[in-house]
């Protein structure tokens, strides 16, 4: 790698000869139009080629650097006295904008920041509501026989959302039962109430804990696995290839998993309100000295079938968010494999505060509504 300089008029002209491949040390672009200056001043730059060998894209790196330097020194580069295929890929080189890398000032103002998370939550809100309304057409298109669900995809999520998730289920349904049983229990047994406990048990776990604690179990489980199956099609841009082919991935990888958790999280919220009472009846019968049939008489008298039909429909509605949660993150993920850490990290924290908020929510109407 060299390179010859000469002068015409008031033009450098720089003249690199000889093989240029990246396995030979690079010239310094700079340091070669420095030495090479002229005693008279210099208007323009030019580029002799007649002498060169072999090329790689070290030469294109050569001539990017000197036609950087000759701009920065308000001298007229003359990229057009090179052959044509050097022409194209200096101009190539010089097309891209070099990228600001400096990081912006974070604004510490308490208004700005307050401004700033009411703009973010505006468009967590945007984004949550658009998505939503995108899944309920989906399902009532299916549920109204004018749409094709993939049986497929609906079949092996509601297994790996079911018999996968029963073992944490179980475990966590006798020890809430217990749990509860116990603490009524040491209440009840100062006002000589042994026998309510029962109810308190089935009250509890119909109404409100099989629920909630199998959704906060399957939050963690099934919507963070959700978020990071899509985003792992995201990173490998296997949604991108769905939307080229015409089909709709809300369709086609989105409401079957909705679909099959909110179907499994009914079913396995029914086996947890009866695992829990089985574990409060085993606190009852250990503690409390009450024989299983009293256990079971103060448990069928007072329990009405309402409760049991508000836990399954809170349950249908936690199953819809946990679904909803984990692929609305997962296709939000970005295109890098942190980004699907962060969006399953984000598909269980948005899942169990909405599963929350749905909770109040629905408290608040059956008590309203008495039911």
């Amino acid at each position: 790698m060299q390179v010859e300089t000469h002068h015409t008029d008031d033009t450098l002209v720089l003249a690199p000869v000889g093989d240029w491949t990246l396995d030979r040390p690079l010239p310094d672009a700079r340091a070669v139009m420095v030495n090479a200056a002229p005693s008279s001043p210099v208007a323009a730059v030019a580029f002799d080629t007649s002498g060169l060998g072999d090329w790689d894209s070290s030469l294109v790196t050569f001539l990017f650097e000197a036609a950087e330097y000759g701009r920065a020194h308000d001298l007229d580069v003359r990229i057009d006295t090179l052959p044509t295929s050097l022409e194209r890929l200096v101009a190539l080189s010089q097309a891209v904008p070099e990228a600001d890398t400096t990081p912006e000032a974070a604004d510490t103002a308490l208004l700005a920041r307050l401004g700033h998370w009411g703009l973010a939550a505006y468009d967590e809100a945007h984004a949550l509501v658009t998505f939503l309304g995108q899944a309920v057409r989906s399902v009532g298109a299916i549920l109204t026989g004018r749409g094709r669900m993939r049986w497929r995809t609906f079949g092996v999520a509601l297994q790996e959302s079911t018999a996968s998730a029963l073992p944490i289920v179980t475990v966590i349904s006798l020890l809430v039962g217990l749990i509860v049983a116990f603490l009524g229990a040491v209440v009840l047994q100062r006002f000589g109430a042994d026998y309510f406990v029962s109810y308190l048990v089935s009250y509890g776990m119909l109404r409100e804990l099989g629920a909630l604690m199998t959704a906060i179990i399957m939050t963690g489980r099934t919507g963070a696995a959700f978020a990071a199956e899509l985003g792992s099609m995201q990173v490998n841009e296997e949604i991108d290839a769905l939307e080229t082919f015409g089909i709709s991935p809300i369709d086609f990888l989105v409401t079957p998993r909705i679909l099959a958790v909110m179907l499994a999280l009914s079913m396995l919220t029914l086996y947890a309100d009866a695992l829990g009472i089985v574990g409060g009846m085993g606190v009852a019968v250990t503690m409390l000295d009450l024989t299983t049939t009293q256990f079971l008489t103060g448990l069928l008298e007072p329990v009405v079938l309402s409760d049991a039909l508000v836990g399954i429909f809170k349950a249908v509605v936690y199953g819809g968010i946990i679904g909803l949660a984990g692929c609305m993150r997962g296709l939000q993920a970005g295109d890098d494999a942190s980004a699907v850490g962060q969006a399953t990290t984000s598909a269980v924290v948005t899942g169990i505060l909405l599963i929350v908020f749905a909770n109040a929510i629905i408290d608040w109407a059956a008590a309203v509504l008495q039911v």
